[in-house]
């Protein structure tokens, strides 16, 4: 698995940017989106304008205070908007290295049984162009003819070369790759603007996204909390008066700004936009944050078995005839039915042949045949010709075509069929008309540590269920060298369709990943669709998540990731509520004590005067955004532990540190502003 290389977290160029960025985000028609920020900013604008009152009246003898008040609201206004310039500044850098790969490509475009060199931006979908050797693959497209190897290190960052080829599920190409062997023909399946490659640029730069449904909760919560504190400190300003105490508006605001939940409020954003620039750098990109946060709280994960849990190229490995049926005669049959198929599997078919029996391909042109194309629904596939209809695929259909054809099916074939099963292998039963001839056994190869990673996806809860169209014997045998947790065999995609809304029903998140056009409506239903980049373009457009890589095993880094988003979310709400406890302590007795001696006792910090309680509040409050920027963008380590375990930990580490911080913190800076006398 390749993993794009990381943006340094302090990047100088993505600081710089981040920088001018954040001065555009004071627009209050910006800060409104963010309830908490929005109410800082207005209090921040409402001291500076008192500020400059009594600085041309001259009423007020706290003018120094005030005016370091004012600033540090704008600083934590300013902090906030910052921290989420840095989120979206690295999405940015990811975007520029993408558009780094675009070149102006020439293409070999077919027209009228002739090439025609044109520009690759006036191509429109439905062209066809033929790409060869050390060429740039002109745009996204589909291969139609031919086979290649390609290099797909532009867009996914892996340098090994990868088969594209005709029929199957290998064959979406993407523009600005480069063939590096043999050739293809490809229909183009985009026009220009609307490319696999702008749409990753659009989404890794598309830092300003719809809110996720759990981070619309936090904010309605956030912004009650916010309206709550407000109507308290309202209430404050008669309590003082009566109660002989002089409450300043600025004093107020300080303290209305330390009581709201600054720290989450000015992070919030940052953390969801750093979640998807984390998928980004593991090669998968999430067509909005909601399917990033339903990655980390999904319940159930189906796979594809045929290019996600196995490689995807079954091999012929033998002809296994019936009794009374010479081999050579099997092989033949298998041959015929398969000429047209373009299919990887067909291909190794006709090789076997070739190989084993010495048959060479023949055109069906030349024996004026017509070939039956495989489909989900029949799943089998032959040639009529010369009277015979022959015929490849499933045992159970098969078997009903020799029986509609007036044959009967022999115990042996079933015997056969089993043992193939039992091996781990997919037969292919062949049949002549009413006459079953045997099985090609076709081998399915179990991608390389994928058992390792279901072990790990079932220790974090998940369970993992196995699609596929084979016989439950094969399915089994596959389901048992891969480790997955359970299987469906013999289903067609609305089988799959049918597990997603059974299991969404019960009020489960369901994953799905595909690869194939088969695969399509089941990955549109799920709540996490991952799509390999390799499949169709139909599997990329219905899936939420594409993964460049094509590698499925990558399952495990996308629920990681999606968890480690909620996880760092809610600790660092945890935190930013339980650090309110020590500015209660700094502030509210230092507001009260003239005029109530008895609130002393509450001074537990001993701070140095009332101003300067208060100063280092604020300046706490501002600071403790960019010393978590960091812990935002890079996410709270994840480990796969229960709710229970989740929740002790955030309680034990951000809770109780939330709450011993700022009393180290204030009464740190206390000191400072007591030593050079700020206030």
């Amino acid at each position: 698995m390749a993993q794009r290389k990381q943006t340094a977290l302090w990047e100088p160029t993505i600081v710089k940017g981040a920088l001018i960025n954040s001065l555009y985000k004071f627009d209050p028609r910006i800060q409104a989106r963010n309830p908490v920020m929005f109410v800082v900013e207005v209090t921040a604008a409402a001291v500076t304008l008192i500020l400059g009152v009594n600085l041309f009246h001259g009423g007020s003898k706290l003018l120094g205070f005030e005016l370091q008040i004012a600033l540090w609201l704008w600083f934590t206004v300013a902090f906030a908007n910052f921290a989420e310039a840095m989120a979206e500044g690295r999405g940015k850098a990811q975007a520029d290295n993408l558009r780094k790969t675009r070149t102006e490509t020439q293409a070999h475009l077919i027209r009228d049984g002739a090439e025609v060199v044109v520009s690759a931006t006036s191509l429109r979908r439905d062209d066809v162009v033929i790409v060869r050797a050390s060429e740039v693959i002109p745009g996204d497209g589909t291969v139609i003819e031919g086979v290649a190897a390609v290099n797909e290190a532009a867009i996914t960052g892996e340098s090994a070369p990868v088969i594209r080829e005709s029929g199957g599920d290998r064959s979406a190409v993407t523009g600005g790759t480069t063939v590096i062997s043999d050739w293809i023909k490809v229909k183009i399946t985009a026009n220009p603007g609307e490319t696999f490659l702008d749409r990753m640029i659009g989404l890794v730069e598309g830092a300003q996204r719809q809110k996720t449904p759990n981070e619309i909760a936090l904010s309605i919560l956030l912004a009650g909390l916010t309206i709550v504190f407000m109507l308290v400190c309202v209430s404050l300003y008669p309590f003082a008066l009566y109660g002989g105490t002089t409450l300043t508006l600025p004093v107020l605001v300080a303290l209305l700004v330390c009581l709201i939940p600054t720290t989450i409020g000015g992070l919030l954003s940052a953390i969801g936009i750093a979640g998807m620039d984390r998928l980004v750098q593991h090669n998968v990109l999430a067509m909005s944050g909601r399917a990033v946060e339903a990655a980390g709280d999904v319940d159930t994960l189906l796979l594809d078995k045929t290019g996600t849990i196995t490689l995807g190229n079954r091999m012929a490995a033998d002809f296994i005839p019936v009794n009374g049926v010479d081999p050579a005669q099997l092989a033949e049959a298998a041959q015929l039915a398969s000429l047209a198929d373009e299919t990887p599997e067909g291909r190794s078919i006709v090789v076997l042949a070739k190989n084993r029996f010495g048959l060479r391909g023949r055109e069906l042109a030349e024996i004026h045949a017509n070939f039956i194309p495989f489909s989900a629904q029949t799943r089998m596939s032959g040639v009529d010709f010369d009277g015979r209809c022959i015929r490849k695929g499933a045992s159970d259909r098969i078997a009903a075509f020799v029986r509609e054809s007036g044959g009967e099916v022999p115990g042996e074939l079933t015997s056969i069929v089993e043992g193939i099963g039992k091996q781990g292998g997919t037969p292919l039963v062949v049949a002549d008309g009413p006459r079953p001839l045997g099985v090609i056994y076709l081998k399915d190869v179990i991608k390389e540590g994928i058992r390792e990673r279901f072990h790990r996806l079932h220790a974090m809860g998940l369970r993992t269920v196995m699609i596929t169209g084979d016989n439950p014997l094969t399915a089994a045998a596959i389901a048992k060298e891969s480790g997955v947790g359970d299987f469906v065999a013999e289903a067609t995609p609305e089988t799959k369709l049918k597990i997603i809304r059974d299991e969404q029903a019960q009020g489960k998140l369901v994953a799905m990943i595909g690869d194939g056009t088969n695969d399509a409506p089941a990955l549109a239903q799920a709540d996490v669709g991952i799509a390999m980049n390799a499949g169709t373009q139909a599997a990329r457009e219905a899936g939420n998540m594409v993964d460049l890589d094509s590698n499925p095993t990558k399952i495990m880094e996308v629920v990681e990731i999606g968890k480690q988003l909620l996880i760092t979310r809610g600790a660092l709400t945890t935190f930013s509520i339980a650090n309110d406890v020590a500015k209660y302590f700094a502030i509210i007795p230092a507001m009260f004590m003239v005029g109530y001696p008895q609130l002393q006792a509450l001074n537990i910090m001993h701070l140095a005067t009332p101003q300067s309680a208060i100063l280092s509040a604020v300046i706490f409050n501002a600071l403790i955004i960019i010393a978590l920027i960091p812990l935002a963008l890079r996410g709270v380590t994840y480990r796969p532990l229960g709710a229970a375990s989740i929740l002790t930990r955030n309680l034990l580490i951000y809770g109780l540190g939330g709450v011993i911080v700022p009393f180290i913190g204030i009464k740190a800076i206390d000191l400072l502003v007591a030593a050079l006398h700020l206030a």
